[in-house]
């Protein structure tokens, strides 16, 4: 945090109600002190930093002008609201972000009142604020609501749904949409910014009130008629602004593009739009990164840059001498390429993360054969379905949290049509400091009951490879791999592409006394696990130690069944360990195995619980649900 003596505003807002007390002129320097403390926090305790400083002005300005908590800020994407954090209340907690037991990653009802929803995913913001408005106005009650939408989040297909609900359905609710995507040039010319004077302006909107209201008493203007003004004025500013939207097909009042970087001229906008019936939308270009040359320079890297020196943007290295493992994702992207550069069918597809799943190295060499298509994880794997369909083989990264999005899209548009593509679930089990809302939990337990997939988690870096490039392989039909966050164990990880024979595990060790099946990297605590509980056991009973097998199952479906008749006949103890819930993954499907063929075995599941796990370090999470190497020791044992 910066010292308390530099700051002659921000140490004495606890809550918005204290922004309130200041004058618009003062709120500038407040942006410039919000700003500042977000870098120096997290130039030591890293989180997403580019995002946050873009909107560092639209969040003063609406606590400013909103009586929160009172009223509702529903944000979409919550990297956006740091300042949001440090100004209701948690500012001298705000170095605990992201840390074991302290501030969530993201805004969720559970930390703050003024968090209105949970937003670790994008695009949900206008659907839950929409439910928000229309409760408020059956409920007579005069709650103002602001939905806030940006980063992106506009791609996703719940936002169009959200609008769509929103033209048709009675409420007041604001619609913010902030643009900071930096591709987009930004709107200049005097008509334009006299444009967004006009329609908010406090005069113009008295009197457009006035006539409408003069037109409604006379029998003039119906629901239907008043609908139709709304498109008219939409279109009359459309005409003379030069520019067209989605908006101005639609019963939403639309005003913009605003400068979303200077507070005082939206405070102005903002008194003006609150008072409005009726939904309405405000459209404002931010700049990602704003305020900070480096990250104004290079928003991609700063968007989550990690540790860096405030004072000159210099980012901070780990000081370690030794060659450091890849990161699983290069592994896959750098093998990606290798393999696209010799199957001429193979096409990358990503929802918006060519760079956090190192999709980015293909898109670099071969920039007509990838497909980045926005925050839609399920158009991307609909979409990888058409190109499969017609002969092309894609490779669909998507997070393993954010696969969730398109389970129906897996099960209709890929599974049922046994469709030769691979989908690639980038970021599988915990992923540490994100929370609960990004941790890969899921995916094994809800991919297993649908047909027609095999479902594969290599053991390392080297597997990861073989698995990619048995995935494109001919007839092998929809293949996914799930891999986690992070770097693996070697160093030396270019190994031979060789095809995995499908549904096959391998013996890791001989054993008599317990047999251990894992799947998965987290087979690699496993394999500490057992070393630790041989050596006690020799310990405590030299005469006769512990003797454990250890089995990498490598596929969940379809599972190895001679492994499992070969477990079932020789071992009356089995403990089953997998990055992923208990409920449902192979811990579930080793248990039905032994069940459906009779074998009374003593199953030992160790994996995520049934609950939503709290962020932390990887080690952390690992160790509070038992899933570390020592913690597994202790159930050998």
């Amino acid at each position: 945090m910066g010292d308390s003596n530099e700051y002659k505003y921000l140490t004495k807002i606890d809550y918005p109600i204290d922004l309130r007390k200041l004058k618009v002129e003062e709120l500038p320097t407040v942006c410039e002190e919000l700003r500042r403390d977000i870098i120096e926090e997290l130039a030591t305790n890293p989180g997403h930093l580019a995002s946050s400083l873009g909107a560092v002005e639209l969040t003063v300005a609406l606590h400013y002008v909103f009586n929160t908590p009172y009223d509702r800020i529903v944000w979409d994407v919550g990297h956006q609201a740091y300042g949001h954090k440090i100004l209701t209340g948690r500012r001298d907690r705000f170095c605990t972000n992201r840390k074991l037991n302290g501030l969530k990653p993201f805004p969720h009802p559970d930390e703050s009142e003024y968090d209105t929803f949970c937003c670790g995913h994008a695009s949900n913001s206008i659907s839950a604020g929409l439910g928000m408005a229309v409760a408020a106005k059956m409920k007579g009650e005069d709650r103002k609501v602001v939905a806030v939408i940006g980063d992106g989040a506009m791609s996703g297909g719940l936002a169009f749904e959200g609008l769509n609900n929103t033209a048709g359905t009675p409420n007041d609710m604001l619609i913010v949409l902030n643009d900071n995507n930096m591709s987009i040039d930004r709107s200049v010319g005097g008509m334009r910014k006299y444009l967004v004077r006009l329609t908010t302006n406090t005069t113009y909107n008295n009197i457009r009130y006035k006539v409408s209201k003069r037109l409604f008493g006379w029998g003039i203007l119906n629901e239907k008629r008043r609908r139709g003004l709304i498109r008219l004025s939409n279109s009359v500013k459309s005409v003379l602004a030069r520019q067209k939207n989605i908006f101005e097909g639609m019963d939403i009042r639309y005003f913009g593009p605003a400068d979303g970087n200077n507070v005082v001229e939206l405070v102005r906008i903002l008194q003006v739009v609150k008072e409005m019936k009726g939904p309405k939308l405000l459209y404002i270009h931010t700049t990602k990164g704003y305020g900070y040359a480096p990250a104004e320079e290079d928003a991609t890297i700063w968007h989550a840059p990690g540790k860096f020196d405030p004072d000159t943007g210099e980012r901070i290295k780990s000081d370690s001498d030794h060659p450091c493992p890849p990161k699983f994702q290069d592994v896959f992207g750098k093998t990606l390429l290798e393999l696209a550069q010799k199957n001429e069918k193979i096409v990358g597809v990503t929802p918006a993360m060519p760079t956090g799943c190192s999709m980015n190295i293909m898109m670099n060499a071969m920039p007509d054969r990838v497909f980045d298509v926005g925050i839609a994880e399920g158009h991307a794997v609909t979409f990888s379905g058409g190109m499969a369909k017609d002969g092309l083989l894609p490779f669909c990264n998507i997070y393993s949290s954010f696969m969730q999005r398109a389970y129906d899209n897996i099960i209709h548009d890929a599974a049922t049509m046994r469709l030769n593509m691979v989908l690639c679930l980038d970021r599988a089990g915990l992923v540490g400091e994100d929370g609960s809302t990004h941790h890969g939990a899921f995916d094994l337990a809800f991919l297993r009951p649908i047909p027609n997939l095999t479902i594969a988690s290599p053991y390392n870096e080297m597997e990861l490879r073989r698995l990619m490039y048995t995935a494109q392989l001919p007839d092998k039909g929809v293949f996914v791999i799930r891999y986690p966050r992070g770097r693996g164990n070697t160093v030396d990880w270019q190994c031979e592409l060789e095809e995995v024979p499908v549904g096959k595990g391998r013996k890791l060790k001989e054993g008599k006394d317990i047999a251990v099946l894992s799947i998965g990297p987290l087979g690699v605590e496993a394999e500490k696990a057992i070393a630790i509980a041989e050596l006690k056991s020799l310990n405590t009973n030299p005469s006769a130690p512990l003797n454990i097998a250890h089995y990498d199952m490598r596929f969940l479906k379809p599972i190895d069944e001679e492994i499992l008749h070969e477990v079932g006949k020789n071992f009356r103890k089995v403990v089953t360990v997998e990055d992923g819930v208990i409920a449902g993954g192979l811990g579930s499907a080793v248990l039905e195995f032994f069940a459906d063929h009779g074998y009374e075995v003593e199953v030992k599941r160790i994996g995520i619980p049934n609950q939503f796990v709290m962020h932390g370090t990887v080690a952390e999470l690992r160790q509070i649900c038992g899933m570390d190497a020592q913690s597994i020791a202790e159930v050998l044992i």
